[in-house]
C-alpha cells in the first residue's frame, strides 16, 4: 500500500476537515510569500481537491 492511499484512507469521512486544512496551508504559503506563488498554490489546491473526491469549481480557496 503506498502512502497516497494510506492517506487517502485516514482522509475517508473526513473530507471538509481535509479542504479546511488545504486552504488554510495555502493561505499560510500565500501569506508567508507575499502571494508570489499564489497560481502554483491555487493550482496544488484544486488537485487535492480532485483526490479527496470535493472537486470544487469556484476556485475561491476560502480567499474574499
Amino acid at each position: 500500500m503506498s502512502m497516497l492511499d494510506k492517506l487517502k484512507g485516514m482522509m475517508k469521512g473526513h473530507e471538509d476537515t481535509t479542504r479546511k486544512g488545504v486552504d488554510k496551508a495555502g493561505d499560510a504559503v500565500d501569506k508567508k510569500t507575499g502571494n508570489k506563488y499564489e497560481s502554483q498554490v491555487d493550482s496544488a489546491q484544486k488537485k487535492m481537491d480532485g483526490q479527496i473526491g470535493n472537486d470544487s469549481s469556484s476556485g475561491d480557496h476560502g480567499r474574499g
